[in-house]
């Protein structure tokens, strides 16, 4: 396609900047692509997805749509796809597609990104903002574009809550059993006496990992033995444990299977968590403290089970380094930031996985009132240790916790 064609189709294809549309010089991508915020890429396609989604025009003329073309330096389109959904919480792959054009006369190329909508109830967040377009200018997402988003109604999927057919009490752990009714009963202490009365079966249904006494994916995460993993293929029930040197080399691993209730308990006890002297302001006498907070880690493996998106096939992982260890679970992070994680007073909105969050309210594993993540932060500025540091992108993310106190 010549210059003066290119320069006519997308005069018609793409004719006008508003919420949908947005043309954009970006000479270069090197510095452009993931830069500043507010003036690169993935603040413009967090801005046209956060409204009705749209296109972003790169290597033309802002107000003129003239062809300037772009240097994409080390990107392709498939590494600009990947990019872009690293960098974008909660952008959706479907419908998101760089289509490129390179004029056969003067060599000049340009993109044009298609940018799907956002998904319903799901903001998306490049710097860890959520972004929208008002006139010629970029802003953070006003609170009535916020709420217009997070009030979309949505089709329910829960992944924990479908049952799992010809399951049954002959494929749940006596143990984890045992564990689940007394958990209950400390979690509702009023029925406790009730609790004694029912079968195995009323306990599951009140916890709300069996329904009409039909078994639960939940129910099988949290209670299965592990020979019945099987029933909830091709989902990964799995919690992996890896220690490394300071070179990176893996020195040692072991796996940990169904059921959670009682395996979360051995995967913790690898970690090698020794006690560490400090000394509070105003004395010469120590305190010894634990280099990890139990509460903490604790935590942070629970919610990696809550929240995994078990449709990924993907292991929960702790990766243990010499002076850190790194928690890890597949899906993308449904507040978005972490900001909003800790700002949030009261629940999240909604769950993933309900059902499993359920059960694991009801077996004194989580609670519900959202207050997880900023206790996490802040038992660890009460131990004078750093901050943890989380890693979130569309497929993964990321908890990282130092051994190392923060020199005063």
């Amino acid at each position: 396609m010549l210059e003066q064609e290119l320069q006519q189709y997308l005069l018609r294809e793409y004719p006008q900047e508003n919420a949908r549309c947005e043309w954009k010089e970006f000479k270069n991508l090197k510095n452009s692509f993931c830069g500043d915020e507010k003036d690169d890429v993935i603040s413009y396609v967090s801005a046209i997805a956060n409204m009705e989604g749209g296109h972003l025009v790169i290597g033309v003329q802002d107000n003129s749509l003239r062809i300037i073309g772009t240097d994409t330096y080390n990107y392709n389109r498939q590494k600009a796809t990947l990019r872009l959904t690293e960098r974008c919480a909660n952008l959706s792959t479907e419908g998101l597609d760089v289509e490129e054009f390179v004029t056969d006369d003067t060599g000049k190329k340009v993109w044009v990104i298609h940018i799907p909508k956002h998904r319903p109830k799901l903001p998306v967040y490049a710097h860890n903002k959520a972004w929208q377009r008002i006139e010629d200018s970029l802003v953070e997402l006003t609170q009535e574009r916020l709420n217009a988003i997070l009030e979309e109604n949505s089709p329910v999927y829960d992944w924990s809550a479908e049952i799992v057919p010809n399951a049954t009490l002959n494929d749940l752990d006596t143990k984890a059993l045992e564990k689940a009714r007394n958990e209950y009963k400390s979690v509702h202490p009023r029925l406790a006496k009730e609790v004694e009365t029912w079968d195995d079966m009323e306990l599951l249904c009140h916890a709300g990992v069996a329904i009409k006494r039909k078994l639960t994916r939940a129910a099988i995460l949290l209670l299965g033995k592990e020979t019945s993993t099987h029933l909830i293929s091709p989902a990964v029930a799995t919690i992996t444990w890896v220690l490394v040197d300071e070179h990176n080399e893996k020195i040692d691993y072991e796996h940990f299977s169904t059921p959670f209730i009682l395996t979360v308990n051995e995967a913790l006890s690898k970690i090698r968590n020794l006690n560490q002297r400090i000394l509070p302001g105003g004395t010469l006498f120590p305190d010894i403290v634990k280099q990890y907070d139990d509460y903490s880690i604790r935590e942070v493996l629970h919610n990696c089970i809550a929240h995994q998106d078990y449709t990924m096939q993907e292991r929960i992982t702790m990766v243990e380094e010499p002076d850190s260890i790194t928690f890890a679970n597949g899906g993308f992070f449904l507040p978005g930031s972490v900001k909003n994680a800790i700002e949030q007073n009261g629940p999240q909105k909604f769950y993933r996985n309900y059902v499993l969050c359920q059960g694991m309210v009801n077996f004194n594993m989580i609670d519900t009132i959202g207050r997880g993540i900023r206790k996490v932060f802040t038992e660890q500025q009460k131990r004078f240790f750093p901050m943890p540091d989380y890693q979130i992108d569309q497929a993964k993310k990321e908890v990282d916790f130092s051994r190392t106190l923060v020199e005063l």
